[in-house]
């Protein structure tokens, strides 16, 4: 074989090799687009708090390993409860103590407010 056919099958080989190459797809995953879904028990607390907060209670202790916020709205007392069951299942309550005849539809509100941010 001579020089010249050698270099034109080693050009139409690279050519054949850059063609192939040329229609590869590589997806990547976009960055920060896929965060991973929050558990049952944070995404129950959260919206707890929020709703607390809606309302205009003031937050006066947050203790999420014990599942517990409270706080104050005037003269009443706001408890949110939050509790990974048995079953995995969260179970959450609220409660108010004082005066709560100063506003008695406080704990449906909050109940509302909670319900909406869960998606309810």
């Amino acid at each position: 074989m001579n020089r010249p056919t050698r270099m034109t099958g080693a050009l139409l080989a690279s050519l054949a090799l850059a063609l192939g190459l040329g229609g590869c797809t590589v997806y990547q995953t976009a960055p920060g687009v896929y965060a991973p879904m929050p558990n049952a028990f944070e995404r129950s607390w959260s919206a707890a708090v929020g709703a607390l907060e809606d309302e205009g209670v003031r937050i006066l202790t947050l203790d999420s390993t014990a599942g517990k916020a409270s706080g104050a709205r005037g003269d009443i007392g706001v408890t949110a409860t939050v509790r990974t069951q048995a079953d995995s299942s969260v179970r959450v309550e609220f409660s108010t103590s004082g005066n709560t005849a100063a506003d008695p539809t406080l704990i449906d509100r909050i109940t509302q407010r909670y319900n909406m941010r869960m998606g309810r």
